[in-house]
């Protein structure tokens, strides 16, 4: 079973990493789809809007995760995998054709990518 990571506790993680992260789906055979998207803050989830292909994806698989890089010079990636689901009044307010998902954070880690210089932890939770 998941525990839901409140949004408020990954704010600050997307404030330093900003917008842009990919997110990965699973197709019908599946393998996995990943797409650059823009992420943001809602209330108790995680706004992206996206195309037809991932929104199909998800609706009939709704594990995803979001994938930020790490900024230039910095050592963690942040991972965040949850539960999407298509929000038509967020079509709506997004003020375009795109479908959006609405995504409930389940699990978010600070992963450390392969290269980073110095030591530290392979994998940091971001728990509530």
């Amino acid at each position: 079973m998941s525990i839901l990571v409140p949004v408020n506790l990954l704010e600050q993680h997307l404030v330093e990493r900003g917008p842009r992260a990919h997110l990965v789906t699973v197709g019908t055979e599946g393998a996995p789809h990943v797409t650059s998207v823009l992420v943001s803050l809602g209330d108790d989830a995680l706004v992206v809007p996206c195309g037809r292909t991932t929104s199909e994806n998800a609706a009939a698989r709704p594990a995803v995760t979001l994938l930020w890089s790490a900024p230039p010079g910095e050592s963690y990636t942040l991972l965040v995998d949850g539960v999407a689901t298509l929000d038509t009044a967020l079509d709506t307010a997004l003020a375009n054709d795109d479908p959006a998902l609405s995504i409930r954070p389940t699990r978010a880690v600070l992963h450390r990518v392969a290269d980073a210089p110095g030591e530290g932890p392979t994998c940091i939770r971001i728990e509530p």
